[in-house]
């Protein structure tokens, strides 16, 4: 299978649906968070991240979910506006709950982490009701995040979201994006994730992550195989599995395995790669592109984002990207 089929003419070529955050990336690098005294904020988490990310490429694209009634909040309504995303899939609460964030810490380009502050978080709380059909209709690609599956109502809402993907015919991308913080238990992350695994056209995520969808599967080898095969055997088109600095392997459901060429970076931080690579991958598929290029094409970009302090503001342009491949020799 050199590539994966999407719905033509829809005004809209992806959606997201899930977190909603503020990242709060460090300024002083290179030492610990006890040491580190101001911060830059930016618009964060991951599906918000893919979808600016798109966004930037050039793509139509609006995000479902649910922002706290403060600052921050309007920030990044604000935020998401200004990089052309429909934003009528984002309502408001108003019980109280806050925006979410995260602190992250550079110690050095290898050794970063993140301090989450996720208690009673707004995004959690979206529920069925205010999931926008209309927007999954006339999408061709739904980008869920996994951390939205955490609590509910928004763990409902994701799996309505997901049956009006399959009811409409639109391709349906699950990103893992395990938190664990968010959740209560690991036999409770394994079937929810699994229930929307089943439903999901192409999944994407760490063997670490497939390690834990996996928990009442059989894969004490931790195979790579093992694990696409069984997606396959449902309506997965695609199962890509991230190695970390060894790349990622793509398997397609003819069979077919393809894995991603690293390009170079003056690494800043680690954080974010993920995401832009995630959407040049998508981009790059939704341009026809086969497999094996589309990874190029996001590991680019994901080189590029670790490149920068920020995330979100660091998501590049279709030509950023391909003067990037171009300067590296690999055009």
């Amino acid at each position: 299978m050199d590539s994966i089929a999407f719905a033509a003419d829809r005004p809209l070529d992806f959606t997201a649906i899930g977190r909603l955050c503020i990242d709060l990336n460090a300024n002083e690098i290179n030492r610990p968070m006890e040491d580190t005294v101001t911060f830059t904020k930016y618009v964060g988490g991951s599906p918000a991240n893919i979808c600016i990310g798109m966004a930037r490429l050039g793509m139509k694209t609006s995000f479902i979910g649910k922002l706290a009634d403060d600052q921050m909040g309007r920030f990044i309504q604000s935020y998401l506006q200004n990089s052309g995303i429909d934003t009528t899939g984002i309502s408001t609460d108003y019980t109280g709950a806050v925006t979410g964030l995260a602190f992250t810490e550079i110690k050095s380009p290898e050794d970063c982490s993140i301090l989450m502050y996720r208690d009673n978080a707004a995004d959690l709380l979206l529920a069925p009701a205010e999931v926008n059909e209309t927007l999954i209709a006339n999408s061709k690609v739904l980008l869920v995040s996994g951390t939205a599956l955490a609590k509910s109502p928004s763990r409902e809402a994701v799996m309505l979201a997901l049956q009006y993907a399959r009811k409409h015919g639109t391709k349906v991308v699950l990103d893992i994006d395990y938190r664990p913080y968010t959740w209560t238990s690991a036999d409770e992350t394994a079937v929810y994730y699994n229930l929307a695994a089943e439903k999901s056209d192409m999944i994407i995520g760490t063997r670490e992550e497939f390690d834990m969808l996996e928990k009442f599967s059989n894969n004490s080898e931790h195979s790579d195989e093992f694990t696409a095969k069984q997606w396959f055997d449902c309506h997965a088109e695609i199962v890509i599995i991230k190695h970390g600095k060894d790349g990622s392997i793509a398997y397609d459901k003819d069979g077919g395995s393809h894995t991603s060429e690293i390009f170079p970076a003056k690494v800043v931080k680690t954080f974010g790669a993920g995401d832009s690579y995630a959407a040049g991958f998508i981009y790059g598929l939704m341009q026809g592109w086969p497999i094996s290029r589309s990874m190029s094409f996001g590991s680019a970009a994901a080189s590029i984002v670790i490149s920068s302090h920020s995330c979100s503001d660091a998501m590049p342009t279709r030509q950023q990207v391909d003067a990037y491949i171009e300067a590296a020799g690999r055009a």
